[in-house]
Order: structure tokens, then C-alpha cells, then sequence
């Protein structure tokens, strides 16, 4: 099992999902997010899963639980990249990432966060 980098970008942590991310790593990317978020001082994460073919009912349960877990600790979470076959497949099987902000991609994800912070000021 590898571990997912984390990179810092701004004041955003990016985790990017390969598609051959097991069960086990996707739950060690959500408790080693939701510490960096702690440590960092982070505004968000933005987890990037373009390479993901498919998004199932375990995996959308585990982003929505790291989405707030992280919310818990002070910042959001914008999902990035998810391609329409398998936003099409995850509303056919009624598949739902509520309360969390989907972006189409990762400079997307980054200007959600700007725009938040400026407008905040």
C-alpha cells in the first residue's frame, strides 16, 4: 500500500485519487487528510479524481465522510474531475455528494477557494 501525496497548494490541500486506489488507501487518505487539515491550518482540500472510472456506493461513502470530518475541522472539501459517465452512473444509482462542492477540474477547485476568501474579506 502507498501512501496518496498530499500537496500543499495555497492555502489548499490536493490529493489526487488514481484509479487503482484500494478500500484501505482510500480510508488512509481520509485520516491522513483530516490530520493535515488540523496541522496545515488549511482553508480546503481538493481531492482530484479524474482518473476514476467509476465512483461506488463505498467510495462516495467515504468522501462524503471525509468531506465532513474535514468541514468539523474548520475547512471544505471541492471534489474535482468526476467524468461524466460516472456522474450519469452515480445518479442512476442514486449516488449523492451532498454538501460537498464539485468543481470540473483542479484550477476550478483552486478559484472556488479564492473566490471564497475574497469575498469573505
Amino acid at each position: 500500500m502507498m501512501p496518496i501525496p498530499i500537496l500543499k497548494k495555497e492555502q489548499c490541500l490536493v490529493a489526487t485519487i488514481e484509479a487503482t486506489i484500494s478500500d484501505q488507501e482510500l480510508l488512509a487518505l481520509r485520516d491522513q487528510l483530516v490530520k493535515e487539515v488540523g496541522e496545515e491550518h488549511s482553508a480546503g482540500v481538493i481531492l482530484d479524481v479524474t482518473d476514476l472510472d467509476v465512483l461506488d456506493s463505498f467510495s462516495v461513502r467515504i468522501l462524503r465522510d471525509m468531506a465532513n470530518a474535514i468541514r468539523l475541522c474548520g475547512a471544505n472539501t471541492v471534489i474535482v474531475g468526476i467524468q461524466p459517465d460516472v456522474a450519469l452512473t452515480m445518479v442512476q444509482q442514486g449516488l449523492k455528494l451532498e454538501g460537498i462542492h464539485t468543481a470540473m477540474d483542479l484550477e476550478d477547485g483552486l478559484a472556488y477557494f479564492d473566490g471564497r476568501n475574497k469575498t469573505a474579506l
